[in-house]
């Protein structure tokens, strides 16, 4: 699996602007805000069971209502089309 090339990459940008490059490495982050816990816990969970059927996981960060989420495919060294799959996916379950 290759990485995406910077016209993919920027297309998807352009298209969820909530998502943004993360500094020093070939990785794409966001954060997520939810009205509780509830909330973040029920889109982890849901997000949870698509990272093993797709055998991709997030790295991810939770405190409270707030999800820290940054997606690169490590075997190929960067953001591939897994990672954007993924993100869009999150942007369905988180309603956006």
């Amino acid at each position: 699996m290759s990485t995406l090339d910077p016209t993919a990459r920027a297309a998807f940008l352009r298209e969820f602007p909530q998502w943004r490059e993360v500094s020093g490495r070939d990785a794409i982050a966001r954060r997520f805000v939810f009205a509780d816990f509830s909330a973040a816990f029920a889109f982890m969970t849901r997000v949870a069971l698509l990272a093993e059927k797709m055998d991709h996981h997030p790295e991810w960060s939770n405190v409270y209502a707030t999800l820290d989420v940054t997606l690169s495919t490590h075997d190929a060294g960067g953001v591939t089309d897994k990672d954007v799959t993924m993100a869009r996916e999150m942007e369905k379950f988180a309603g956006s």
